[in-house]
C-alpha cells in the first residue's frame, strides 16, 4: 500500500486530498499545526477507509517544522510515495500595508518549505525509481499581484524546472494552479469574498480529482477547470500593465486554500 504525505491537511484543498487518497486506499501522513484537528482527521479517515493515518504536527513557518517533515520524507524504511505541498496562507492588504515579518513568513511557507520538502521527497523517490509531488500554487502565479502571487509564481517555475531535471527518473512533479476554492482560506486571512462572482468558485473535491488525473497523465502544470483555463488563456495575451490595474481593483488575493 502506498503512502501520501499532505501538508496543511486539516482544511480546504489539503483535506480534500486526504479524503480522496484515503478513499483510494493510500495510507497517509497528515501534517498541520493543530494536533487536535490532525488526530480527529486521522481517526475519521482510518475508521471510514481502513487506512493508516500518521499524525505529524509541524509549523512550516519554522526551521524546526520544515526539518521534521523533511526527515519523515527522507525515511527509507517508511517511504512516502506522494507528497502534496499544500500548506499556505494569504495576507490581507497591499504591499507595505502588510508587516515585513508576515511577508517573510509567507516566503518561508510558500517557497523555502516547498523547496526543502520537495528535495527531501524526490531524493528518496529517485532512488526507488518512482514517486510524485504535487505543489499547490494558484492562478495568482500568472498575474502581477503582490507577494502571494509572486510566491506562487516561484512554485510554478520551480516545479516545472525540477520536473524537467527529473524526467526519466520515474518521479513526477506537478504544480497545481486552482482559482477560488470554497475553503477556510479567505476567512482565516480576514478577506471578504462578496465581490467574487459565483461562477468563479470551485469545489475542492472535484479540483483534487482533476489534479490527480493530470498527475497520472504526466502533466507538470494543472489548471483543473475549463473556466480558469480560458481565463489564463486571456491573461497570456493581455498586457501586463493592464493586468496590474485589473488585479489592483479586484483585490490582493487570487487562489486556493
Amino acid at each position: 500500500m502506498t503512502t501520501a504525505l499532505i501538508t496543511g491537511s486539516t482544511a480546504g484543498i489539503g483535506a480534500a486530498f486526504a479524503r480522496r487518497l484515503s478513499a483510494d486506499g493510500h495510507n497517509l501522513v497528515l501534517v498541520a499545526r493543530d494536533t487536535k484537528r490532525l488526530r480527529e482527521q486521522a481517526t475519521e479517515l482510518h475508521d471510514r477507509h481502513g487506512i493508516e493515518a500518521e499524525v505529524l504536527t509541524a509549523d512550516l513557518a519554522t526551521d524546526e517544522g520544515i526539518e521534521a517533515v523533511a526527515t519523515r520524507l527522507a525515511d527509507r524504511r517508511n517511504p512516502v510515495d506522494l507528497l502534496v505541498n499544500n500548506a499556505g496562507f494569504g495576507n490581507k492588504g497591499r504591499f507595505l500595508d502588510v508587516s515585513m515579518a508576515d511577508e517573510l513568513t509567507m516566503l518561508k511557507v510558500h517557497c523555502e518549505a516547498v523547496l526543502r520538502l520537495t528535495a527531501a521527497a524526490t531524493e528518496a523517490m529517485r532512488e526507488r525509481g518512482r514517486g510524485g509531488v504535487v505543489n499547490v500554487a494558484s492562478v495568482a502565479a500568472f498575474v502581477p499581484r503582490g507577494t502571494y502571487g509572486a510566491s506562487k509564481a516561484w512554485v510554478v517555475q520551480f516545479t516545472q524546472g525540477a520536473a524537467k531535471d527529473l524526467a526519466g527518473s520515474g518521479v513526477r512533479l506537478m504544480a497545481l494552479c486552482p482559482g477560488f476554492v470554497r475553503t477556510e482560506f479567505h476567512q482565516r486571512a480576514g478577506m471578504g469574498t462578496d465581490n467574487i462572482p459565483g461562477w468563479m468558485w470551485l469545489d475542492a473535491d472535484k479540483l483534487v480529482a482533476a489534479a490527480l488525473s493530470d498527475l497520472a497523465r504526466g502533466k507538470s502544470l494543472s489548471i483543473p477547470d475549463a473556466r480558469y483555463k480560458a481565463l489564463m488563456g486571456i491573461v497570456k495575451v493581455t498586457p501586463r500593465g493592464l493586468l496590474g490595474g485589473i488585479t489592483s481593483r479586484t483585490g490582493r488575493k487570487y487562489g486556493p486554500q
